[in-house]
Formats: structure tokens, sequence, C-alpha cells
């Protein structure tokens, strides 16, 4: 009961200074903390020769350094390592590896280049069958023999010879009608087969494999599933080149170091190039061509252990080989592989890549053949799907020859192509595999080429598809592009198949927005609406659609251009399906939230956008997860704090009801919107400053008003304690009183409900640390918030403290006892004359009741209290396992005495005396604490009026753990 009566009075002002840090003059002129740091680097320079001398030498560098490249500067653990080596040897490792890197550079193909295992999946996913295939299996991949141990070479050797003869005598195993899944399946097995035979020594068997594989390439009986065969079988291929390479290179190995990778032929050893012969004698004397090419093709790289001119011997070699091929799409893609090999060996010798080209030009008419035709018949299928068979080898073949090629070889190349009849093909692969400049800066000339084209075989819808590829990537003539785009959409609008009309369109608008104003955009979009409409085709064609719409708000990102658009809306009705239609809606948004810099009130926009939000915000069901939501909360409310009308307050505030009333079942949308009213509210009173007007004042409370009845729609309990608490803070400062109560009145009443527990992130967390943070915000608003002339005083805190009193703490919680010591901070800062701070223009009780004498002892009853509960709570901590927590928050209450308490008076002084040896009595105080603790009260007793904390310093005794 004596702590308020002798509560310690405090002068706010004098503390403040007394507080702050020494100021120290400054000249600007020397010294600013973002000025560029002067950096000293000191470098060491150490040589090994015999007779040298370490020398040091230091350089100053005032350059503008960020802090962290100061790791760099050779004080880094690892940079201490490169320093302490050899220079010499350093030096020379750095050259070498600068010359091989440079050597690299010239001869390797760089990042520019599309590499083949980016291409292999679309080939895949788009080369498939419902038919029946059939697969050739040698028996040896099911179960393998014993290797042989034969102690004699020639035993072994003939042993070998005759398993290779085995697969002549038909040691096969045929299996029909496996379905495409199962083809695949088995292929995957031969590889794996593949790899345990070679693991387990058996390299005749991973032979066999091989060439069992190969063989499957010259069978075209389901020829639409051709190229994924090719994919498939190309694999097996690759890993077998793979591991013969790797094995020769690991018995060139010499006194534990590895070859080089820029190795020459003179440093490899006699038993690696007697192996590595003997793998090519062996290819050499398989009997068919086509498994005798691939298998020879597959280990190309394994030339350069024989001699340096090895691979550019054989490649010309193979390239003739090639023509002894008949069926032109096996040639093709046999071409294809030898480019795809050559790329990756000796992409230097273009001359064997382009002769390999110019073969298949003169076989080219072969395709138009009577045997090909007769073939298709049979197979029925038409000759535009099987020539696009064709365009996976020939794109590849052409994508090689026109790596950094010359412009003269490509002009070559195009006239070429020219004078075949029936080029659609050849033209089609010329555009997708020479660069997008080059087919630009010629666009008419392609377009003519087009038109020249026999509309009966490869689709012209196609090629204008390609072409319009790469206008997206590259600018034609200016003097072109409306001419263009005119030929290019005569021939899409009229096709009449939606699926062929939206593949092309979709390519032909970027170009239409990289280049033409909204008019001709509305066009094109109006085309699209006509023709996807019918038949509701558009249901069938989503994926497009939706990429329309991307690249529309990619180039045309100011909304009230897009939105004046004739035909946007509508194109947007066409994505009837839920899922489909919420996707477009959140490119449109992200893209509004992205490129929006200033906030708008235009009506177009805002009607087209809370139509989208809505869309958005109705898509939310129960089944709906809770990071979509976030997501789709995030976007609508992105777009809410770019709506501004600027001083136009009242529709703002129109505006966020109807928004209210659009977005009521996503909880963060209506967060915002509080938060967006309560800013309205103090933008008024800015404008107003602090003096409303009858009008304004109706206005702030209409804000208020708004909130008061939105926070209870909410589902978590702190969003709405701390909601009640800020939306009390912004009534009171724009002096609507009765309304801050309501607040306060109603967030008191809401602290019962808090359950122990609470769902942060997905996982159960209590919810005590919470409260108390809570609580502590709410005494600090308390503290200013005026009493009503009608409650009695104190009404709020008293009501606030009955609440805590009857809330169910935990067993094991001290929350509550923290909580009533910082009720003593707030009761303590209520006596004095004036208050550390106050609400502009409103009154608070140290003017109300100007330190009224029952004022004063009501507080002192509650201090009474208050204080009576912390003493009885640290009695019942007296029992053995909760002693440290005794110790603990007798500390703590014995600090707050110290800080606020006038310790003059003896009680109080007794007091803290007692709970100071109560937080010593059972050795669980921390001895540091206690003395950094003691010395602060000694230096506090040299401060003015403070002499008394000298005789308190003398009270308080530092007793030892033990």
């Amino acid at each position: 009961s004596c702590f308020l009566r002798h509560a310690r009075s405090r002068n706010y002002t004098s503390e403040s200074e007394t507080c702050k840090l020494e100021s120290v003059s400054l000249d600007f002129g020397d010294y600013h903390p973002l000025k560029p740091i002067m950096v000293t680097e000191s470098k060491t320079k150490k040589t090994n020769r015999k007779g040298s001398t370490s020398s040091t030498s230091s350089s100053s560098s005032s350059s503008m350094m960020d802090p962290l490249s100061s790791v760099l500067d050779g004080t880094d653990p690892l940079s201490l390592f490169a320093a302490a080596a050899d220079p010499v040897t350093t030096t020379a490792t750095m050259d070498g590896g600068r010359r091989k890197r440079d050597k690299d550079d010239s001869s390797a193909v760089g990042s520019d280049f599309e590499p083949w295992s980016s291409k292999r999946g679309d080939i895949l996913a788009r080369y498939t069958t419902t038919e029946k295939l059939s697969i050739n299996l040698y028996m040896g991949c099911e179960k393998g023999k014993a290797p042989t141990t034969g102690s004699a070479v020639s035993e072994k050797v003939r042993t070998r010879l005759e398993e290779l003869d085995d697969l002549e005598e038909g040691s096969q195993k045929e299996l029909l009608n496996l379905t495409q899944q199962d083809y695949m399946n088995r292929i995957e097995e031969l590889n794996q087969s593949l790899k345990d035979a070679w693991s387990s020594d058996q390299k005749v068997k991973a032979l066999k494999i091989v060439i069992q594989c190969s063989k499957l390439l010259s069978d075209t009986t389901v020829i639409q599933f051709y190229p994924s065969k090719f994919v498939l079988i190309t694999d097996i291929l690759d890993t077998f080149g793979k591991l013969v390479y790797e094995r020769i290179l690991s018995m060139c190995v010499d006194n534990r170091v590895s070859l080089p990778d820029n190795f020459s032929p003179e440093s490899v050893n006699d038993t690696a190039k007697e192996t590595c012969l003997n793998w090519f004698f062996k290819i050499a004397s398989i009997r068919e061509l086509i498994p005798r090419f691939y298998v020879e093709a597959a280990i190309l790289k394994c030339n350069k252990f024989l001699s340096k001119t090895g691979i550019s011997e054989c490649l010309p070699r193979l390239t003739s080989m090639i023509r002894g091929i008949g069926d032109p799409l096996v040639a093709v893609y046999a071409r294809a592989y030898l480019c795809r090999v050559g790329m990756e060996v000796a992409p230097q010798l273009k001359e064997s890549l382009n002769r390999n080209f110019f073969d298949f030009l003169l076989t080219f008419k072969q395709i138009h053949g009577d045997t090909v035709q007769n073939q298709l018949v049979v197979q029925c299928v038409e000759i535009p799907l099987y020539l696009t068979l064709y365009s996976p080898a020939i794109d590849w073949i052409l994508q090689c020859i026109a790596y950094h090629a010359p412009e003269v070889l490509l002009t070559e190349m195009m006239e070429r192509c020219k004078k075949l009849g029936n080029n659609a093909l050849l033209l089609n692969s010329v555009m997708s595999a020479f660069r997008a400049e080059f087919i630009a800066a010629r666009s008419m000339d392609f377009i003519a080429m087009i038109k020249e084209c026999d509309e009966s075989g490869f689709p012209k819808h196609l090629l204008f598809r390609s072409l319009g590829l790469n206008l997206a990537l590259a600018d034609p003539p200016e003097n072109d592009r409306l001419q263009i785009l005119n030929e290019a959409w005569k021939v899409i609008t009229k096709l009449k198949n939606p699926q062929d009309y939206i593949n092309c369109a979709e390519v032909w608008v970027e170009y239409t927005c990289r280049h033409f104003t909204k008019r001709e955009v509305n066009t094109v979009l109006a085309d699209v609406i006509k023709h996807m409409t019918p038949d509701r085709a558009f249901e069938d064609a989503y994926p497009q659609l939706q990429s329309i719409i991307q690249k529309v708000i990619t180039y045309i990102y100011d909304f009230s251009l897009l939105f004046s658009v004739e035909k946007f809306l509508p194109f947007l009705d066409m994505f009837q399906k839920e899922s489909v239609r919420v996707e477009v809606c959140k490119c449109i948004m992200e893209s509004f939230i992205k490129h929006q810099q200033e906030s708008t009130k235009d009506p177009v926009i805002l009607n087209a956008l809370l139509h989208i939000c809505k869309t958005m915000h109705d898509s939310v069901n129960a089944l709906t997860l809770e990071d979509e939501k976030r997501m789709l909360a995030a976007l609508i409310n992105g777009f809410i704090k770019m709506v501004s009308f600027g001083r136009d307050f009242e529709q703002q505030l129109s505006f966020y009801v109807e928004a209210r009333s659009m977005f009521c079942n996503l909880e963060p949308v209506l967060v915002q919107l509080i938060h967006s009213v309560n800013q309205l509210a103090m933008e008024t009173r800015k404008v107003m400053k602090g003096n409303h007007s009858r009008k304004t004042a109706a206005f702030v409370r209409a804000c208020v008003a708004f909130c008061f009845i939105t926070i209870p729609s909410l589902s978590s309990i702190f969003t709405r304690l701390n909601l009640y608490l800020h939306s009390g803070q912004v009534a009171l400062a724009n002096q609507c009183l009765s309304q801050a109560d309501a607040f306060f009145k109603a967030a008191v009443s809401l602290v019962p409900e808090v359950p122990k527990m609470i769902s942060i992130d997905g996982k159960m967390r209590p919810s005590d640390a919470f409260l108390l943070e809570f609580l502590c915000n709410f005494f600090s608003t308390l503290l200013v918030v005026p009493d009503h002339p009608e409650q009695g005083v104190l009404f709020l805190v008293r009501g606030l403290l009955n609440v805590i009193q009857d809330y169910t703490w935990e067993d094991n919680s001290d929350d509550k006892v923290r909580i009533y010591t910082n009720v003593l901070h707030l009761l303590s800062a209520m006596t004095q004359e004036a208050y550390i701070y106050h609400v502009d223009k409103v009154d608070s009780n140290d003017t109300l009741y100007g330190g009224d004498s029952k004022f004063l002892a009501e507080v002192n009853k509650l201090c009474e209290t208050v204080i009576a509960q912390i003493l009885d709570h640290l009695k019942t901590l007296g029992k053995e396992e909760t002693l440290k927590r005794q110790s603990q928050l007798a500390l703590y209450f014995f600090n707050t005495i110290v800080a606020h308490g006038d310790l003059r008076n003896n009680k109080l002084n007794q007091l803290s005396v007692n709970l100071w040896n109560l937080a010593q009595k059972h050795g669980f105080a921390d001895t540091k604490t206690m003395v950094k603790t003691l010395e602060y009260i000694k230096r506090r007793s040299k401060q003015p009026e403070m002499s008394h904390f000298t005789d308190l310093a003398l009270r308080l005794p530092l007793q030892s753990r033990t």
C-alpha cells in the first residue's frame, strides 16, 4: 500500500535529456557515414627460389568498395592457401587453364546453342501412337550367360566371336502387340541391361544389346512413332559411347595421373590404343549397314585415342555410308544422329555437316517417290502428317549448320531450298533453325516462298506459324511490317479447323502487340473470338487463349489503354472453365500490381478490375487451400491499395464499402479494408489539422463505424484484438471519445475468449506470449484515455484487471504476475502531474483530475490490490520445483520498485530489500545480473536527490551461489 502513495515523482523532460547520448560536433566535410570507405590493401609476395628473400609491397586503394568485398583481398582462409602456393606453379596452372579455356571456346559449342536434351521431351510428347508395336530382343538381354573364364587368350577370343555370331543365328525373341508405354519400358530395360552387362564385365553382351537396339531403327512399321523411337534408342547409343570412351580413358591413367581434356594421341599408351582399335574392328564386322553406322557413330569420340585426324577422316566416311540407307525417313534421322555426335566431339568440322545436308537435298525428291507413297497407303498415313515426321531431324541438322554460320552460307542454303519443288518441309525447318534476325530481315522473301508452296503437302499455316515465331524474336524492316501482318492474317483467318487457327493466331498476336496500336490488337482479338466461339471451340484451346492474354498484357501494360481495347473483356468471357478463368484473372492482377506506378480512380479500370477480383474471390470455397487464399487476397489487396480518389474522401469510403461487400470471404482483404479506412480517417485529420468541422467529424465517425461493424466478422482472435485497439487509437486521435471507449470495451470483453493454443503457420502454439504483448500495448494506450464522466475512476483499467483476474492461466505460467507488474508501471505513470505523452486535442486524466487527492486515493486502492496479488503469487512459488521462477519474479518486481517507487519511504525500502534477498535466497539468482543491478543502484545514488540510494545499496548483500 505504500507504493503509490510514494510513487517517484517524474520529470520526463529532464530524464530524457539525462539519458541522451553525448552529442559531439561534427564537420560533415570530413566525415559522412555513406562516404566511400578508404581501404588499404596489403599484398605479400613470396618466392621459393634459392637465395631470394621475401619482399612486401603495399598499395593503397581509395576506390569505392563495399564492406563484403574485403573477404576477397587475401584475408579469407582459402586465399591464404592460394597465397602460400608456389607462384611459378600457380602461374603455370593458370596459364594452362586459360589456354585450355581459349581452345575450348574456339571449338566447343556455347550456351547459345540449344542442346538435344532440351528437344527430346517435346519429341516424345508430340510423336505418339495407339497402335501395337513389336520389338526383337536378344535372348541374352533377359538372361545373361556367365562370363567365360578360359585360360588361353585364343580360347577367350574364339568364345567372344561365337557369342557375336549367335546374334546372326537367331538367338532373338520377338515381342508383339506392345503398347507404346510397354515398348518404352522395354527400351528402358535394355538400357539398364546394357549398364549391368558392362559393370559385370560382359562387354560382348553389351555390344550385342546395342546392335540389337540399332536394328530397331530400320523398322518403320508404325511410322508416326519413329521420331520417339529414335530418341529412346539413341539414348542407349549415347550411354554405350560414353561407357566405351570412359573405359579406354581409364586405361590411360599413368602413375595415378589421368589424361588432360585436350590430350594428344601420343600420350595414349599402347594398351589403350589396342583396346580402342579392337572396338572399331568389332564394329566393322557388323554385317548390317544401319547398326554398323549407329554403333560406330556412337563411339566416334574414341578416334581421339588413335590419331589427331581420326574424327575428321571418319565423318565424311560415315556421311557417305548414309547414302546406302534406302528409306528417306530412316536416312534423315541417321544424318541427324551424325550431326548430333559431330557437334559434341568436333563442332569445328562444319564441312562434313554441310555435306551431310547437301546430300539430303539431293535425295529430297525420294520423299515424294512411289515407294514412300505405297508405304503410306498401307499404314493409312496422310502426306501432311508424314512430312511432319521429318521436322525434328531436319530442324536439328539445320540448327547445327546454322550455328555461328556466315551469312553467305545461310543465303546459299536458302537459294538451294528455293530450287527444290514441294519444299515446304525444308522451308519450315530453315525458319525453325536459322537465326531469327536472318529470317526477319528477309520476311517478304519467305512470304513469297510460302505462297508458292504446294498446299497439298506441308500445311501453309504451319509455315506462317514458324515465320511468326521468328518475328516474335526479331523485328522485320519497318516498311514491311503492316504488309507482313496482312499477308499472314489473310491465310490464318481462312483456316477452318479451330485448333490450326488458334495455334497460328497465338503466335501472330505477339507480333501485332509488338509493332501496332490497340486498333490492330482489337481487330485480331475480334477475329479470334469469331473463330473460337462457334461450337464452343474455345474449350479445347484454353492454353493458347491464356498465352494470347499473357502476350497482350505483356505489351499493353497501361491498363487505361488495355481496357479501352473493345474486345478485351469479351475475350475474357471465353474462359468459362473456372480454374482457367481464375488463372487468367491472377495474371492480369499480377501485371497491374507490377506495372501500375500511380494510384488510379479511372472508372473503366476500377469497374473492370473489380469484376476480375470478384471472379477470383468467388472461386474460393471450403476446399480452397490456405496458400491459394493468401495469394488471391494479396492480389486483391494490391488492387485496393492502388485506388485513390484524391481529396474526395467520401467517394473513397464508398469504394471501401463496396469492396467489403464483394470480398467478404477473404479475411486478409477485410483486414486491409479496415486499415485503409483507418488511414482515411487519419488523412482527414491531417487535412483539417486536427480541427474537425461538423462535416468532417461526421465523416470520421462513419469511418469508425465501418471498422466497428467489420472487425467482429473476422475469425482470428488476435487480429480482432489488435484491430479493436488500433481503431480505438484512431478514434481517440479524431476526438471520437465515445467511439474509442466502445472499441476498448469490445477489446476488454474479447480477452476472456482467447484460447490457450492458437494456430500459427499451421502449427499450434501457446497464446500466452501474444496475449502478454497485446495487453502491454493496451496499457500504454489506456494511460491517455480519459475517464467517462458516468463510469467512475479508471473504469477501463478496472474492467481489464477483472478480466485478467478471471482468465484461466497455465499452471506453470507467470504471465499473470508479469502483467500485474506492468499495471504498476501504468498506475505509477497515472499519478504524475503531467503524463509522458498525450493525444493532441484530447484531455487525459492528468488534465481532468489535476492531481486530485480522491483520484490518487482510488489509484492507490487499485495498487494495493495488484501488489497483494503479486505477493500472494510469490508465496505460492515456495515449493522446491518452483524456486527458480520465484527468484526471477522477485527480481522483476524489485526492478519495478527501483524504477517507479520513491524509496525514501521506509516500508517501500524494506519491501525492496526483502525482494532482493528472496531473489538470492535459494541460489537461483544470476550473479552477473545481481552485480550489474547493484552497480546501477550505486550509480543512481550519485545523481541529484538520489542520495537515499546509497543507504539502500548498503542493505543489499550479494550472496554467493554456494
